[in-house]
């Protein structure tokens, strides 16, 4: 973290703001350049100082989050994290038809409370449903294990680190202090605006790619008749069009010679 530091007065060290605001507008368009490809980020921070940052950044910008416990294999062992969340459908969905609380008390009692838990762990992340395109991380020395399983799928990661983390365990680093509310809230907000920039620019490019609706072009054929007297106009298409301009070489048919029958000469 040397280069990132500003001075040192005692047992201080003073981050270099020039390298913070750096960080941040990289980190910005690289978030909004993944989020315009169609590709989803996840925000983590499970310290207490960045929990209620993380989960507002991400609520704000309608992406997911984890603040409570990086669970291990959340990213390289994702179908088992997708069947724990059909597990927490499945009880909440027997919550609320009464079927709950037709089982015996211990039965409900351990239901719920494997409920809770999995709510507890996974509810940032349900609505997840693929890998996502990047991870934002709060002190990376803390979240080492969501750090290693995204550079073991190869998918980039923005961190905020402190004086006491290692800059290469990211991809984006932005030196700050991860100890402060007041600063965590201020980069994660103005990430999830490069987030929300992301998504405007998904919906510019929905609209660029459609398709435009073909027109038709009134043919040059006369009318037809109709069975009802009417006459009824011929509509033809661009092919058919092009295909009517091209002009058609016939060959000409070759016709056979006429042999002239010799008659017999009738003898005197």
């Amino acid at each position: 973290m040397a280069p990132y530091i500003f001075a040192k007065r005692g047992t201080i060290h003073i981050i270099d703001v020039k390298k913070t605001l750096m960080g941040i507008l990289v980190a910005k368009k690289l978030l909004a350049e993944i989020v315009s490809s169609g590709s989803d980020v996840v925000f983590v921070g499970t310290k207490r100082q960045a929990q209620k940052a993380v989960e507002a950044a991400a609520e704000r910008c309608g992406m997911h989050y984890v603040s409570e416990r990086w669970l291990g294999g959340m990213l390289t062992n994702f179908r088992t994290i997708r069947s724990r969340l059909q597990r927490l459908e499945q009880l909440e969905a027997m919550e609320q038809d009464g079927t709950l609380e037709a089982e015996s008390k211990k039965q409900a009692s351990r239901l719920k409370r494997e409920m809770r838990k999995i709510r507890t762990n996974l509810d940032g992340v349900r609505k997840m449903s693929r890998l996502p395109g990047a991870i934002v991380v709060v002190d990376a020395k803390k979240e080492y294990l969501a750090l290693r399983e995204a550079a073991k799928l190869g998918i980039p990661t923005a961190g905020v680190l402190d004086t006491d983390s290692d800059p290469d365990t990211v991809d984006v680093a932005i030196p700050a202090n991860d100890d402060s509310i007041r600063a965590v809230e201020i980069i994660l907000n103005e990430l999830a605006d490069a987030v929300a920039i992301g998504k405007t620019m998904v919906s510019a490019r929905q609209q660029e790619t459609e398709p435009r609706p073909r027109r038709a072009r009134p043919s040059r054929r006369p009318a037809l008749a109709r069975a009802d007297g009417g006459t009824a106009t011929a509509v033809a298409t661009v092919d058919e069009q092009t295909a009517e301009a091209e002009p058609t070489t016939s060959e000409p048919e070759e016709t056979a010679p006429q042999q002239e029958t010799e008659q017999p000469s009738s003898g005197a």
